[in-house]
């Protein structure tokens, strides 16, 4: 029964309608006593090179409407599809392991081409794939792989090609009605669109938008990879429906052969035709594509109609809308650096990635962030679980919440104590790899309840200390001095001198992160008059004026710069011995 939809989520509505439409295609399943049909959601992979996480949208969308109709006791099979046997269109910049004389290689299936040098892979998509499958696992993805190139060259699709083959007039009429169309004029863009989110469309489901091609012999929508050169630059010249006698030449090396196609494994139908055939054989009641695939004239738009000839129904299929990248902007797949999934889990929690695309309905678009933002959605998830714990978070947020702590098989994996990741982050960034320091800050946070271990941080610690390593700029990062600035001590007037004296008489009494939060915010409101406890309601504005100068102050003494980690993070980190000795006690 279909839930209100003011108290669920686009997971829970999709998945009403998922469940309705399966019962639709399997009426009187019910009534009969018969098993429930099998509920089959899809995704689609091309490993042409690294899959990102614009690609990664493709792939949660499905899981976790998957995921919400498995909680409810229904039978899911999620399948994802690795196009492997897409043709290797071009060499993709920045790839470690790879040169120029991989271009010789264009036009073959991905599977035949090599890996990256050093790879330990036997080719080139299952390089790319293997990454993707170890990213899944840990974001708790459950999914069952297909790979095309199995299926074609094993004949698991000989029927559907000869059909294909034998209904090729009917397909063509259906192509026809949209080569004919003018693309529709572009959308002024009301703000730059990040190159990463351009780019995401490249790999969401196929690896080109061929619809076959039409020659002398007329249209085809089948491809043979050639038998001497493998590569798919080949021409049907001519098929015979009662035989499967096809002919076809290769204009890369010459080639010609005829072959048999009730017999022959070694060629594919095109994407335009190929997708919609999977439809129908799979029974797939639920798949995305991108914004790429949902124009007029694309391949789940035509695909719609061409399903039919296979005695299959089109899927129910949102369109996603693109992910941006923050922090890394100006880098997209053609030149190399586009992040992965597995980019995104190395500074990461699963629990958080999970949460950016469980949150956001599938047309949102949304940023995945590798540079500062990172810690304001940690704050931000921090404080979602702080609500869900007590009881105060909207209902939505409770299921987005859910869906990014736990899969129906159980909970992630998970952090024992949660500290705040801006803190860890400042703590790895000042200690530089040194775990007993660490330790010894991170203790101090909470001297009541001190961290035993820094196993009790990981992995959030380990996650904040990767990004502090790989995406902090070297100028940004915090080195503590050794000695005191001795100029900038003797220059202070008497409020300066003052606002020092007033910390260190109070670092001893204040020596955890809360207290010396309460510290360093109070002495300026205790040089102008006020209490420590004052709020800033009974408070001037030039107090927060006088507590931006001071903050400046403390970090110029420590860290010779204007600015750095949250200040009560930093004293912590340097220790209370050589703060009085930096700050001229």
């Amino acid at each position: 029964m279909a839930q209100s939809t003011e108290t669920t989520d686009w997971v829970s509505r999709f998945a009403d309608e998922v469940i309705e439409e399966s019962e639709r295609r399997a009426p009187g399943a019910k009534t009969s006593g018969a098993a429930a049909p099998v509920v089959v959601v899809a995704s689609g992979l091309s490993p042409s090179g690294p899959i990102h996480l614009g690609n990664l949208r493709e792939v949660m969308t499905p899981h976790l409407v998957a995921d919400e109709i498995r909680r409810r006791g229904y039978q899911v099979r999620h399948l994802i599809s690795w196009d492997d046997y897409d043709r290797y269109r071009k060499v993709p910049a920045g790839v470690p392991g790879v040169d120029e004389t991989w271009a010789e290689h264009i036009g073959k299936p991905l599977t035949s081409v090599p890996a990256p040098k050093g790879s330990p892979y036997p080719n080139w998509a299952e390089h790319f794939k293997a990454a993707m499958v170890e990213s899944l696992a840990e974001l708790g993805v459950e999914f069952d792989g297909i790979s095309q190139t199995e299926q074609y060259t094993s004949g698991v699709y000989r029927e559907q090609i000869l059909h294909a083959m034998k209904h090729r007039g009917d397909i063509d009429a259906i192509l026809a009605q949209y080569r004919t169309k003018k693309a529709p004029a572009k959308k002024q863009q009301q703000k730059p669109v990040d190159e990463a989110e351009l780019e995401a469309a490249e790999g969401s489901g196929a690896a080109a938008e061929d619809d076959g091609s039409s020659g002398s012999a007329g249209y085809f929508p089948y491809k043979p990879y050639c038998g001497n050169c493998e590569k798919d630059l080949t021409t049907v010249t001519s098929y015979d429906d009662d035989s499967t006698e096809l002919t076809y030449s290769c204009t890369s090396c010459g080639f010609s052969e005829t072959v048999r196609l009730n017999e022959f494994n070694r060629g594919k139908l095109v994407w335009k035709v190929d997708w919609p055939m999977r439809w129908a054989y799979e029974g797939v009641i639920f798949e995305p594509s991108g914004v790429d695939h949902s124009s007029p004239g694309s391949s789940f738009q035509v695909g719609g109609q061409i399903v039919g000839i296979f005695g299959g129904e089109q899927p129910i299929g949102p369109m996603y809308a693109f992910v941006g990248i923050s922090g890394m902007a100006k880098m997209s797949s053609s030149k190399g650096g586009v992040p992965t999934p597995a980019d995104a889990l190395k500074i990461m929690e699963p629990q958080l990635l999970r949460w950016l695309y469980a949150r956001r309905r599938p047309n949102q678009s949304f940023k995945v962030a590798f540079d500062q933002e990172i810690q304001r959605l940690y704050d931000e998830w921090d404080r979602l679980e702080a609500k869900v714990a007590d009881g105060s978070a909207l209902p939505a947020d409770v299921a987005a919440h859910s869906r990014a702590v736990r899969t129906a098989s159980g909970e992630l994996p998970r952090t024992p104590r949660p500290l705040p990741y801006r803190t860890l982050a400042s703590v790895a960034d000042i200690t530089a790899g040194h775990e007993d320091q660490a330790l010894r800050i991170l203790s101090d946070l909470d001297p009541a309840n001190p961290l035993a271990s820094l196993d009790e941080a990981r992995p959030r610690y380990d996650k904040a200390e990767a990004w502090i390593n790989t995406h902090v700029p070297a100028d940004q990062r915090t080195i503590v001095r050794d000695e005191p600035d001795t100029e900038l001590l003797k220059s202070l007037d008497e409020q300066g001198r003052e606002s020092l004296r007033l910390l260190l008489d109070g670092l001893a009494g204040n020596w955890s992160l809360d207290g010396l939060t309460h510290l360093v915010y109070g002495v300026p409101k205790v040089q102008a008059g006020f209490s420590a406890d004052a709020t800033p309601k009974e408070l001037p504005a030039e107090i927060k004026t006088a507590q931006r100068s001071f903050f400046a102050l403390l970090y110029q003494l420590l860290v010779s710069r204007d600015t750095g980690p949250r200040l009560p993070t930093l004293l912590l980190a340097v220790g209370q011995d050589r703060v009085r000795h930096l700050l001229g006690a």
